[in-house]
């Protein structure tokens, strides 16, 4: 199992917002690259990173940042926000992104997605993300009549590499993974599942591992490390047994 420590940009700063809310983020670092550098010296071989600018804008906001943490991170850098159109992803995957995560053209482009998961192999996440069981879209400002499953089962045969659950009431809070529900979403697809919102420590990790063989390729924690309430390398190592 991966171990994805998080960095989430807003204007050019290493933010965690509070259920995805622009209004209540705290700043936890003003250089997003060594930020990278410092992920990668404790052991992490992939990188997850959010333009949180672009997820609300619809458009890359955040671009020198990711390009100095491209340029710094050593392993495999999947980022998302903001990717709704063919120039955005043959942009990112030119400037050496490994893997792309899109959300809200999921659901409002369904074609869109599948069309750059054929051409980019194993290179496109689908981000099903979560309010109260429907989908989220919208930088999760909005509340879709979607059931996740449903949005998940849509994209089974397209070739996408994962599908990255979050639920948004938790991202953030520390409150601890939705395991069941991501477990949940894991058994009812074929793509691998990546767990997202709310780890709170070393607990939701070991939970998450034991459920590797229903599917679940990885997690991203962001705040509990910030926090310094989950230890990154002991935390890689435990998802490496899995």
């Amino acid at each position: 199992m991966i171990v994805f420590p998080a960095i989430d940009l807003k204007g050019g700063e290493v933010v965690r917002l509070a259920e995805g809310d622009m209004d209540r983020a705290t700043v936890y670092a003003d250089d997003p690259a060594a930020q990278a550098l410092l992920f990668a010296e404790q052991g992490a071989e992939f990188l997850h990173v959010v333009d949180l600018d672009g997820a609300f804008a619809g458009r890359p906001e955040n671009a020198e940042a990711v390009e100095g943490i491209i340029e710094n991170f050593p392993g495999y850098v999947q980022l998302g926000g903001g990717i709704r159109n063919v120039q955005t992803v043959e942009r990112w995957f030119d400037m050496g992104v490994a893997r792309l995560v899109i959300g809200t053209a999921a659901l409002k482009d369904p074609q869109f997605v599948k069309d750059m998961a054929r051409e980019f192999e194993n290179g496109i996440v689908v981000a099903v993300d979560a309010r109260d069981g429907f989908v989220a879209t919208e930088g999760w400002a909005e509340k879709s009549d979607m059931p996740v499953v449903d949005l998940a089962r849509r994209f089974e045969d397209a070739g996408v590499a994962s599908i990255l659950f979050t639920d948004v009431g938790r991202d953030g809070m520390l409150t601890g993974c939705n395991i069941e529900a991501t477990v949940d979403l894991a058994r009812a697809v074929q793509i691998p599942v990546i767990a997202s919102g709310g780890v709170k420590g070393i607990d939701d990790i070991h939970m998450l591992s034991l459920h590797a063989k229903d599917g679940i390729e990885g997690v991203i924690t962001g705040r509990a490390i910030y926090d310094g309430r989950l230890d990154l390398a002991t935390a890689i190592a435990l998802a490496n047994r899995a």
